[in-house]
Order: structure tokens, then sequence, then C-alpha cells
């Protein structure tokens, strides 16, 4: 029991680190982290669109975030690498904000998705789905779900871990929508499946229109 305690507490910290990088980095368009640990050293490796807003002048930001990690979760030497972010339409929780940030605008749920969606197929995905949830009809209205999907995403076993995920919430008036983006990039080869060459969208999702705001080309650099 002892050592079953010690991976369980391990999974919370790594999750509680996680959720802490997500607020801290995301002015510097967070996507993702990697830890893994060593005997003597706790890597982390955090993928953003802007490093220089992570690593600060002359390290200072790099190392105040270092320090906060050791001292809220106890990691002893963690040591914090950063990694540059160039593709920002084939980072799910990146297109998850924009989609977020669209909703909230008060654009038409169901054209924002295609319209998402079809971006990350043209950036070269392989597979992607974007699920809405939540107060989508209006104030007061029932919840409801609308889901977009377009090539080979896989839901289950062991092919589902190389599907990278993100998950954000939007606030608009009418309440709470959780928007949950998962894609498949390019050059992922699955043990079940022959390399996928080419993917066909449906015809609703070829000829859907892109939704742009007026701050996504900042965004795209953080």
């Amino acid at each position: 029991m002892a050592i079953e305690r010690k991976f369980i507490e391990d999974a919370i910290g790594i999750h509680n680190i996680v959720k802490f990088l997500e607020v801290e980095l995301d002015r510097a368009g967070f996507t993702g982290v990697e830890i893994q640990r060593t005997p003597m050293v706790t890597r982390i490796a955090v993928a953003v669109t802007n490093p220089g807003r992570v690593i600060g002048k002359k390290g200072k930001s790099i190392r105040d975030l270092t320090d906060q990690i050791h001292q809220q979760f106890g990691i002893q030497n963690p040591q914090i690498s950063v990694v540059d972010v160039t593709n920002v339409d084939l980072e799910p929780r990146l297109v998850a904000k924009k989609t977020v940030k669209m909703i909230e605008m008060g654009k038409n749920i169901r054209r924002i998705l295609h319209g998402s969606l079809k971006t990350i197929m043209g950036a070269g995905a392989l597979g992607a789905e974007i699920v809405a949830s939540g107060k989508i009809a209006a104030k007061g209205g029932r919840s409801k779900r609308l889901r977009v999907f377009a090539g080979y995403l896989p839901k289950a076993g062991e092919p589902a871990r190389l599907v990278k995920r993100g998950h954000v919430t939007a606030y608009p008036k009418s309440g709470a929508i959780g928007v949950l983006v998962r894609i498949v990039l390019p050059g992922t080869v699955f043990p079940d499946k022959k390399p996928i060459t080419k993917v066909e969208l449906p015809r609703i999702i070829s000829e859907a229109e892109v939704e742009v705001d007026s701050g996504d080309a900042g965004a795209r650099r953080g």
C-alpha cells in the first residue's frame, strides 16, 4: 500500500504543478509541460509561444519560477527548460483558448468550431476533434453539446496516448461553456494502423469560414 500511495501522491503532485504553470505562464502562451524525475534532479520542460517572457531579463523570471516550484511543491533541485512552440494551430490548448475568446465575443458557436477545425486540419493534423458543452443555447436554457471532428482520432487503448488534448472554459453571459480540443499531430504513427497520407475533410468543414479576431496575429507569438 505504501508504494501505491507514493504513486498516487506523485501523480497528484505533477497535476498540481501543471495547473500552477498553466496560470503562471498563461501570458507566455503556455501549451504544455513534461516532467521527468530522477534521483538527482526534476527536469521540467515547459512549451510556450513566447520563451522570452518565461526566461526574463538576465534569466530572472525563470529563476523566480524555479524558486516558486521548489517552495510551493517541495521539489528538490528543479531544473526548468523552455521549448519554443512555432505552430500554434497544432496546440490544443491554444486552439481552445482562441475558440473560447470568440465564444465570449458572442460569435456563432457552430461556425467557430467548424472554422477552428478547418484551421487545425489545414496545419497538417491527421485527426482532430473539438467539443463544446454547456450553456450553448441561451441564458436559462438547457446545457447542450456540440462536436465536430475530422480524420483519425483513437479514443481508447495505447493509441489514445498519442493524441494531444487541451481544455479551456468560456464564460459568456449565458453561462459556462467548456471547450475540449484533441489533435493528432502530423507524422504520428499508430501501431494498429497504416501510416495516414491524406485526410479527406467533410464538405461542411472544408467550406467553413475561418473566424479571425483582431488580436489573433499577436496571440500567435504570445
